[in-house]
């Protein structure tokens, strides 16, 4: 039975109202298979985690949301295969208690996994990759309505793990796992701005996983650890937390995961916010820019020259570090990565205004934009970001000829006309 409603409804910050007609929720893969066959133009629909229309569809979206959620984890091959539509934290808990785990979570275990791996959206950490790069195998029904299965190793398999959507449907992921962990995080508070640019290597190389969050202004503000030893990080910089923290000033820590060297289950600390409470703010706007490792300190001290400019629309700027990888549309593709995530109050006019000035200081840099979140960074400047993109767009060609992924944001950025 091929259920459906005529308003597909907003992003979770409510930043894009989706102008789709219908939204189908199929309950079954050959379901799948016939709505995307006879669809003219039609785009799989998450979490709605993204901030703008990035899956939107000038005609159909498709939900996977009832569509085979099993959770099949392979303790040989040391992987797990999942839904599509199936979120970061209800993986993370059956994982768990099979005795697995994953080497990253993003902030948020709300995510789904197939919309997270297409926007090679991440977590923190020296050593750790994206979530897209854990990827190993995936499904994905192309225009036709045919099944695809794509695994390392396979020629088109680096351009299509991070698709945004532009090649055909994913159903089914297949992540690497490892063996179940715990994790303890503390937070130093007060960081003042010498230490971090005096020693921003020896700062994020402290734990396993390490955010800055800072507003920018006199102080660069919060280090959240997050470690798989017992003891607390050797860490001189700034006042140690002796309450638990929010990222953002004045907020209630009711949301976030443990703090003050608690240990717990890996899922229950990688992420800053618990999966059965309202995620970080809502109402927000967010942007993110990737930039070589090398430009950390130099993008920083850019950044920081906007402090003022920033100040009346900006919440909290994270600061985080993410390990190379090679697929074609990654940020940390080719080389590792230092992320500035900017979370900005839900003020469109604000923020649009805002971006450019951003880009621009950051442009010296290389800065790659995070593709799920807000960025006016040209088709232009982003084939020169990406050397891959050509090639991305040949295999975009190959498996969806008469464009039927396409959308509006595609055409503005790695698909132009």
């Amino acid at each position: 039975m091929d259920n459906r409603r005529a308003e597909p409804g907003t992003t979770w910050a409510g930043t894009h109202a989706y102008t789709a007609a219908t939204l189908h929720r199929p309950d079954t893969l050959d379901e799948v298979r016939r709505i995307v066959a006879a669809a003219t133009h039609i785009r799989a629909l998450g979490s709605r985690h993204s901030f703008h229309d990035l899956a939107d569809s000038p005609g159909d979206l498709i939900s996977l949301e009832r569509v085979d959620p099993e959770i099949d984890i392979d303790p040989d091959a040391r992987t797990v295969t999942v839904g599509a539509a199936v979120r970061y934290g209800d993986l993370a808990v059956a994982l768990d208690r099979a005795g697995w785990a994953l080497g990253a979570m993003a902030s948020l275990p709300h995510i789904s996994v197939a919309g997270a791996t297409a926007t090679a959206t991440h977590g923190s950490g020296d050593a750790t990759g994206n979530l897209a790069s854990a990827v190993v195998r995936l499904e994905l029904i192309t225009a036709d309505g045919d099944l695809l299965t794509l695994s390392r190793g396979d020629a088109d398999f680096p351009g299509a793990v991070v698709h945004l959507g532009a090649l055909g449907i994913v159903t089914r992921v297949t992540l690497a796992v490892e063996p179940s962990y715990e994790v303890r995080q503390w937070v130093r508070r007060d960081v003042p701005w010498a230490d971090l640019l005096g020693d921003f290597d020896a700062i994020t190389s402290a734990a396993q996983s390490v955010s800055v969050f800072t507003r920018f202004g006199d102080i660069a503000g919060r280090v959240w650890m997050k470690s798989r030893d017992t003891a607390e990080p050797d860490a001189p910089w700034g006042v140690p937390a002796t309450v638990e923290q929010h990222p953002i000033d004045g907020l209630d820590a009711v949301n976030c995961t443990a703090q003050l060297g608690r240990p717990g289950p890996w899922y229950d600390r990688l992420p800053h916010f618990r999966m059965g409470f309202t995620p970080s703010v809502g109402a927000e706007i967010q942007s993110e820019y990737l930039v070589p490792r090398a430009h950390a300190v130099a993008a920083i001290t850019a950044l920081r020259g906007l402090g003022e400019a920033m100040a009346p629309v900006l919440q909290v700027s994270e600061i985080r570090t993410v390990a190379a990888d090679d697929l074609w549309l990654s940020a940390a593709e080719g080389g590792d990565r230092v992320a500035f995530h900017l979370t900005f109050a839900r003020e469109p006019d604000a923020v649009r205004a805002l971006l450019p000035r951003i880009e621009d200081a950051l442009d010296p840099f290389d800065a790659r934009p995070h593709w799920g979140k807000w960025f006016t960074t040209g088709p232009g400047r982003l084939a020169t970001l990406y050397p891959r993109l050509g090639d991305f767009a040949e295999l975009a060609g190959r498996l969806d000829p008469q464009g039927c992924f396409r959308n509006d944001y595609l055409d503005r950025t790695v698909l132009p006309r």
